[in-house]
């Protein structure tokens, strides 16, 4: 707007319609540019507004008067004014941002921090890509611990998005970390997620004064004992995969169970958790949807299975996931429309 204003005040300038005076709609551009725009969109709307008042007086040999002078003085005023202004304001905003960066840092380290490199006989590395710009959470959840029973994993994606999805994405995992611990059946693990996401939904409808609309988690959870094997339970997640010598594997359950918080769906008891090998040398990749739906611009799915076999040569959990991460990128030209979380360990002799 500042700049469509300068135009006309140099149309009218040019026209013979100069008689018009101009100098108090020039001066105010300044201030108008600041509402909108930037230090550098102040000076290029003053620079503008200058230009024309120059070109004005030289054209009809206003210098000999005293108004040219009180219009340049005026102007400089109220650009430097603007300037100063928006600068202020815009260090305060970039400060307020900052700070909201730091919490959600400290928020991601408590409830997302990345897993151990080391977890008995696993190797293992993390990664969490948030779809919105500039978070840093969202609705995706993992976590992988040590126990008695063996290594313990969960990945999990729930419905929705902003801060409800991290509510129910927190007392998820809250309860996978307090069960893994002591629940020795896998089935009762996931139980206590499932508990736990029905009370947070039950908090939230009883803190909004209503329901909320339906509530769910997808989620899975593996078990790596000591035995060359994983088992698996999995409530409507995507397949973990394998790479077993250069090929990859789906591992798809034989009775697909609803997802948490869908228990009225679920026609009888819950299934066993199904068991596959996973012997030395192969690894293990447990990740959410945002992976295999990831799209680029002609509408093709991200074929996860074939980049896990072209960066099988990777040694470490970390850099397969890193290279994973950028074939992803690559295939969606950094344009993200989901989040994504993964979680690689590597059985070892």
């Amino acid at each position: 707007m500042p700049f469509l204003i300068v135009l006309f005040g140099l149309a009218i300038e040019l026209s013979p319609g100069h008689v018009m005076y101009t100098g108090p709609l020039l001066t105010a551009m300044p201030a108008l540019a600041s509402l909108t725009m930037g230090p550098k969109g102040i000076l290029a709307a003053a620079a503008g507004a200058l230009a024309v008042t120059l070109i004005s007086a030289t054209l009809h040999g206003a210098w000999h008067g005293e108004q040219v002078y009180s219009n340049l003085l005026g102007l400089l005023v109220v650009s430097v004014a603007s300037f100063t202004t928006s600068c202020s304001m815009q260090a305060r905003r970039q400060g307020e941002l900052d700070q909201i960066r730091r919490i959600a840092a400290a928020a991601q380290s408590v409830l997302l921090h990345p897993v151990p490199a080391r977890l008995g006989p696993l190797r293992a590395a993390s990664m969490y890509l948030a779809a919105e710009s500039g978070a840093q959470i969202g609705g995706d959840l993992y976590e992988a611990v040590q126990t008695r029973y063996g290594v313990r994993m969960i990945v999990g994606d729930v419905r929705g998005k902003g801060l409800p999805a991290v509510r129910s994405a927190a007392a998820v995992l809250g309860a996978f970390r307090e069960a893994a611990h002591y629940d020795e059946d896998l089935r009762e693990v996931m139980n206590h997620c499932a508990a736990a996401l029905r009370r947070e939904s039950a908090a939230e409808e009883a803190a909004d004064g209503g329901p909320q609309g339906e509530c769910f988690v997808t989620a899975l959870v593996a078990q790596v004992p000591d035995g060359s094997v994983v088992e698996v339970v999995n409530r409507g997640h995507p397949p973990p995969m394998v790479l077993r010598r250069g090929r990859a594997q789906a591992l798809v359950p034989d009775s697909p169970q609803p997802p948490l918080g869908l228990e009225d769906l679920m026609t009888g008891p819950p299934a066993e958790p199904e068991c596959y090998p996973f012997l030395p040398g192969d690894r293990l990749l447990l990740h959410t949807d945002g992976v295999i739906e990831a799209r680029n611009r002609d509408n093709d799915f991200f074929a996860l299975p074939e980049h896990m076999e072209s960066v099988r040569h990777a040694r470490t959990p970390r850099e397969f996931l890193d290279q994973l991460h950028r074939s992803l990128i690559v295939h969606t030209e950094d344009r993200l429309v989901d989040d994504v979380a993964m979680v690689a360990v590597d059985r070892i002799a």
